[in-house]
């Protein structure tokens, strides 16, 4: 594992302390409403030595400065793992002491901010904004509300494959331009990946409630929107606008993942629970040499880049990348979910006109393009989507943005983060050997019911 400052200290005390504090630096800082100084909070990687965010709201802020003279940005970090963040960003919006002028939202929490009064609708600001056109309708439809209006400007969006060790793959005498085409070929691969090549970790899928949404999205739902027909959403009815329960395609996702764990193909399980998991993945398994498969997101690189503080020149040649099969290889193929994550202002900011110049700095086209690929996201801008300088940035941006024509959302409605949550403490169950597959199930279509408050509908 990468060396953490909290080493000494129980990873999940660690990890709260890091909030707590990262938290109680945020609140003292962004009290008072001096109306010439732009708070701007962020979230700020777990690794210490991954400073993409911040170097890059760094050089902003020197642009914005000299734009408008007189005017002050202060960065409020918070470092916490995604759950922790989430909490500590609403905790913060509760207040006008210690809400910031521009917050960062993920798209999967920011529909139940909205409904919780926390947010500043957007609309005016973008209708005399010319550069809200460049956005592609999807990433708009991200961070709209159900009365219909918009609450964030997206900073990109991701899609999920499978990244492979080419070396690890050769020594378990698997093909290095690997491509399954149903779950068992990637089962059929971690399993002679750990009989050949015994001292590595086969398979990673994110699990559990401490990897947060990691679990929910990277690992779950990979799985479930891979066990239908790809035109039909397996989460959530849009006919009567009900969450489904029961089905199998539920019971099948969980069986891959109690597969993982129980025949000991993923890693340890007090690893695969460890709050700081991804970047254990990212700063340590991978790297070294140490994972075979790994079902992830778009955005890796970004740790392996120059200045990173473990950069890893070559990783383009030690890694491969393959799409996620559906199921049993029904059409459409292949699997992606996509995601990301919006600069939202908050309802009790104090500034939200220079909130949003600031959104307006950030998301010039060179400024964005900038961000897209210091990050390795995929744009949502239509015209740096265009770019070749874009496209050609990194290895793998190719790969990555022709999945978006694959891909799915998650269901953006209020209740989603409870649903999220209940779907982590299904995939925790089975992974730890405490529940059976259908005890799993059944416990998480009665936590279903109480999530969205009965709009239920069993398969």
């Amino acid at each position: 594992m990468p060396v953490r400052p909290t080493a000494a200290l129980p990873p999940l005390l660690a990890a709260t302390l890091i909030a707590t504090a990262a938290l109680t630096t945020a609140c003292s800082s962004s009290s008072g409403s001096d109306p010439d100084t732009l708070k701007v909070s962020f979230k700020q990687s777990t690794d210490n030595s991954i400073k993409v965010m911040d170097e890059y709201l760094a050089d902003i802020k020197e642009q914005f400065e000299k734009k408008y003279p007189g005017k002050k940005v202060e960065l409020i970090p918070i470092k916490a793992p995604d759950s922790e963040y989430y909490t500590k960003v609403q905790q913060m919006l509760r207040s006008p002491k210690t809400a910031p002028d521009l917050v960062y939202e993920d798209t999967f929490l920011i529909n139940s901010d909205i409904t919780s009064g926390y947010l500043k609708p957007l609309d005016p600001y973008l209708a005399k904004w010319p550069d809200w056109n460049q956005f592609i309708d999807t990433a708009k439809a991200a961070a709209k509300g159900e009365d219909g209006k918009t609450y964030g400007v997206p900073d990109g969006t991701d899609t999920r494959g499978l990244w492979f060790d080419k070396g690890i793959f050769a020594k378990a005498g698997l093909p290095t331009d690997w491509q399954p085409k149903t779950w068992d070929d990637v089962l059929d691969a971690a399993r002679t990946i750990k009989a050949k090549v015994p001292d590595v970790t086969p398979l990673n899928v994110y699990t559990g409630k401490p990897a947060g949404e990691a679990a929910t999205m990277q690992g779950f739902e990979m799985l479930l929107y891979g066990t239908n027909d790809g035109d039909t959403d397996p989460l959530y009815d849009t006919a009567t606008k009900k969450w489904i329960a029961g089905s199998q395609g539920f019971k099948d996702a969980l069986t891959f993942v109690e597969t993982v764990y129980k025949e000991k193909l993923g890693p340890d399980v007090s690893t695969a629970l460890d709050p700081n998991i991804q970047t254990i993945v990212r700063g340590d398994l991978l790297p070294n040499g140490k994972l075979g498969i790994d079902l992830d997101g778009s955005w890796l690189p970004q740790d392996w880049l120059k200045g990173s503080g473990h950069e890893w020149p070559d990783w383009s040649s030690k890694l491969g990348l393959a799409h996620m099969p559906t199921q049993h290889g029904q059409a459409p193929g292949k699997v992606s979910m996509s995601g990301g994550w919006t600069w939202a202002i908050p309802a009790k900011a104090a500034n939200p006109d220079l909130a949003f110049d600031f959104i307006k700095t950030m998301q010039t086209k060179t400024n964005a393009q900038k961000w897209y690929v210091a990050n390795s996201g995929i744009a949502v801008r239509k015209d740096v989507a265009d770019d070749p300088a874009y496209t050609a940035a990194q290895p793998g941006i190719k790969f990555f943005t022709d999945l978006v024509a694959s891909t799915h959302y998650r269901p953006a409605f209020p209740a989603y983060p409870k649903v999220s949550t209940a779907i982590q403490e299904a995939m925790e169950g089975v992974t730890t050997g405490d529940k059976s597959v259908a005890d799993a199930a059944k416990d998480y279509d009665e936590e279903l019911k109480s999530a969205a408050d009965g709009q239920v509908i069993q398969k």
